[in-house]
């Protein structure tokens, strides 16, 4: 069996629960359809492991074509699953949400939403300065970030202004609320990174 999919994000929106009607905040994934690309063997590899595709593309390099030539396919995303029973999965074998069951536990891997160039306090929460005392003009102020003659220099990772967001965050202990094997539909509940139309690795936990 394995342990996970490739997905993308379509949006959040509620649901309610059957037994006693509370509103449940879930964000809705399209959970593959996916295909198996590569099996990694532990005599060939020094590992087990499946590569999975998802979303079909018409414009991929050589390489890449080459190494799906096997299977038949031209996904533009690929990534690596761990596998439970390595014998039983194939090159070019289809995989959909069906792996997945209504109370599974699972973690969510995307891209967080990109917030440009962010000053301290909203980056990393700070404080700002004092708001009287002459300190018209220091709200948002990160504040001092010597350290005195020794060192005398800034050290390394002091929290400061910069690029925020856009990075690899994994959220985990995510609750699957509803899943649609037709349609490849999941409903996760809760958050999940990334904005819309993000793709995702959904995998059990």
């Amino acid at each position: 069996m394995i342990h996970g999919l490739i997905g993308k994000k379509i949006k959040m929106t509620t649901t309610f629960d059957s037994d006693n009607g509370a509103a449940i905040p879930v964000t809705v994934i399209k959970a593959g359809p996916c295909k198996v690309i590569q099996v990694k063997t532990v005599s060939k590899d020094g590992y087990e492991s499946a590569q999975i595709g998802f979303e079909e593309t018409k414009r991929l390099n050589k390489p890449l074509t080459g190494h799906q030539k096997r299977s038949e396919s031209n996904f533009k995303y690929l990534k690596e699953v761990a596998v439970d029973d390595i014998d039983s999965i194939e090159v070019g074998q289809s995989l959909d949400c069906g792996i997945f069951e209504v109370g599974d536990q699972v973690s969510v891997t995307g891209i967080s939403k990109g917030k440009g160039f962010a000053g301290t306090v909203k980056r990393h929460n700070f404080a700002g300065g004092p708001k009287t005392h002459g300190q018209s003009d220091r709200h948002r102020a990160p504040g001092s970030i010597g350290a005195g003659s020794s060192p005398g220099r800034v050290w390394k990772g002091t929290k400061m202004s910069g690029h925020m967001g856009s990075e690899r965050v994994t959220q985990k202990g995510l609750r699957i609320v509803r899943v649609d094997v037709k349609e490849n539909i999941l409903e996760i509940k809760g958050s999940i990174p990334g904005s819309v139309s993000t793709t995702l690795m959904i995998e059990k936990e």
